[in-house]
């Protein structure tokens, strides 16, 4: 399924690093990034994670969720957001349901090889649970910086 903004976010439950399940519609009335990243502990999505962090009491001001999926473990989540002090959830899609039903599990090429995984996708989701942002091939960096701007104009 291609998802498209103004589309309604595919509906999902998933453990967080603590174990305990999380539902999209109980962030029901509040905006909601949820941002797909590969694997934990890795550069590109070590320093996505960091940024969002550091951003955190700005994605608070402006009652934005954040949520972090991947395919790791529920306790590789738990190391992940120890270890760099993460203040947002991180959601373990270990079955690939939810990244499938978002479309962000696609081919891609490591080191010349082709393989199976996450493609950097975030979804920036509206009160009404619709999505009001997508952002693709996502820039670890400057990534924080863009949903916070985007949040802060969509409200406007």
């Amino acid at each position: 399924m291609l998802l498209k903004v103004g589309d309604r976010a595919p509906e999902f439950e998933l453990p967080d690093q603590d174990g305990k399940l999380h539902k999209l519609s109980d962030y029901s009335g509040k905006y909601v990034l949820v941002y797909f990243y590969p694997r934990d502990f890795t550069p590109g999505c070590t320093i996505e994670a960091c940024e969002l962090r550091d951003s955190f009491p700005d994605f608070e001001s402006h009652s934005v969720k954040v949520f972090g999926v991947s395919t790791d473990s529920v306790e590789s989540h738990k190391r992940f957001a120890k270890k760099h002090k993460l203040p947002f959830t991180l959601l373990a899609d270990e079955n690939k349901k939810v990244v499938k039903l978002y479309g962000v599990w696609k081919p891609k090429k490591i080191f010349g090889k082709e393989v199976l995984g996450i493609q950097r996708t975030s979804f920036l989701i509206n009160p009404k649970g619709k999505i009001a942002k997508i952002y693709e091939k996502v820039k670890p960096k400057i990534h924080a910086e863009e949903v916070l701007k985007d949040a802060s104009s969509l409200k406007a």
